[in-house]
């Protein structure tokens, strides 16, 4: 350890992260102390990683992270969550920032001050590539007010903003790729909620618990697009054909539209969502490369409405992940299924298979069934059920049935890798 180079054991303390870890373990010797003075990298004040954070003072804490902070010089990234502290002086954090800001690379910044401190004004057209930011009032006071030349990963979680800040903001990041908003609180001046974004660099991004009227967002190298829990009347990508990955999960929108941005699609993934299946299948069905595909708990908007098997397994040849979630019409009387195995087509390419149940009879096998037959050339199946916790016996008899119904199935295809996995 004596012939360790300073720089290698700074490179070491950077890897603890934790404040606390790093001042314990720089307090080795001399040698670790100037480590961690001169060649620390990254830094983490978190109410997670140690209890003792919520039992001090505000004040006290604030002296704690200055007097830490400060011994540090050249810090590349900085994370300050402090989700169950009141609120710091606005002038004590601004100094931290002050400090750091000319070298820091990533900043978590999760921490409620008074009055609020505008991250935009104190870290713009500095070296931050990457920004976490949460519990934060933004204003953009120009398009190119304090332009972040090298961002490129930006979150925004309970963030108050403006629908023009958001847009201003986004142009001010010439090199983004990834943009999150979780929950923010979207000021606009008209009687609807109106987000339209712009980004010429953008590939992914992730929208969650987002409730507006309209959210049109234009980017033209958009490869990854996830939707979480929002509440939308109208949700429309303009972009150029680059989406990969698109995933929608316990989301109301009215109106849906991705456009011509489909012919590259490798995943879809849709879960706890009432779609019109006509509409969507048509606006996914040039998606000829979509390899993997997802609908679980899906609700149609037409009661009569299933999903062709037939249809999937001839439009998309080079699906290899199938996943499906099993739903009995009871209001039918020939017990038809939502997913129906209706062609003879085989899904050459599928390896792996997951299929699940949310009221499970004994159909389930059967549909099972009519689903291996299509895979010839499956690897993997895993079934996904639904217990209730106050379990009757019918459902105990039938989960008995369908497990021994199972096992006799796979005797068929011993070389099957089969799972359950229960909720």
């Amino acid at each position: 350890m004596d012939y360790l180079p300073v720089e290698v054991i700074g490179n070491i303390l950077s890897h603890l992260g934790a404040a606390r870890d790093v001042v314990v373990a720089s307090a080795t010797c001399r040698k670790w102390r100037e480590a961690y003075c001169k060649h620390l990298r990254t830094l983490s004040f978190n109410s997670d990683d140690w209890s003792v954070y919520r039992d001090l003072t505000t004040s006290r804490l604030e002296i704690l992270i200055t007097q830490t902070l400060f011994q540090t010089t050249g810090l590349q990234g900085l994370s300050i969550l402090m989700d169950d502290v009141d609120e710091f002086s606005a002038a004590t954090v601004i100094a931290w920032l002050m400090y750091t800001r000319e070298t820091l690379k990533w900043l978590f910044y999760n921490v409620r001050t008074s009055p609020n401190v505008n991250i935009l004004e104190i870290c713009g057209r500095q070296k931050l590539e990457m920004l976490v930011l949460a519990h934060n009032s933004i204003t953009v006071f120009e398009p190119n007010y304090q332009m972040f030349h090298c961002l490129k990963s930006l979150s925004l979680s309970y963030v108050s903003i403006s629908a023009l800040d958001l847009n201003l903001l986004l142009t001010a990041c010439p090199k983004i790729e990834m943009l999150a908003l979780v929950n923010p609180e979207i000021a606009m001046s008209d009687a609807q909620v109106i987000v339209e974004l712009n980004s010429a660099t953008l590939k992914s991004i992730y929208i969650e618990a987002v409730t507006l009227d309209k959210f049109i967002l234009e980017a033209d190298v958009l490869e990854i697009l996830h939707i979480k829990d929002c509440a939308l009347e109208l949700f429309e990508l303009i972009g150029k054909g680059t989406l990969k990955h698109f995933k929608i999960d316990d989301v109301s929108v009215i109106h849906l539209d991705v456009g011509e941005a489909v012919d590259n699609l490798e995943t879809v993934d849709v879960s706890n969502f009432t779609i019109i299946w006509s509409k969507f299948y048509q606006m996914i069905s040039k998606s000829s490369k979509l390899r993997r595909l997802r609908l679980w708990d899906v609700v149609f908007d037409d009661e009569d409405e299933i999903v062709d098997l037939e249809t999937i397994a001839v439009c998309f040849p080079q699906l290899t992940h199938l996943s499906l979630s099993y739903d009995l019409r009871d209001d039918l009387r020939d017990g038809a299924l939502l997913y129906g195995w209706q062609g003879s087509t085989s899904l050459e390419h599928v390896l792996v298979l997951e299929l699940g149940w949310t009221v499970i009879n004994d159909l389930f096998t059967h549909w099972v069934a009519s689903l291996l037959q299509r895979c010839p050339n499956l690897l993997k199946l895993i079934i996904h059920g639904a217990i209730s916790e106050t379990k009757t016996h019918e459902e105990c008899q039938t989960l008995a049935n369908l497990t021994s119904s199972v096992v006799e199935l796979m005797r068929r295809y011993i070389h099957v890798d089969v799972q359950f996995e229960y909720e």
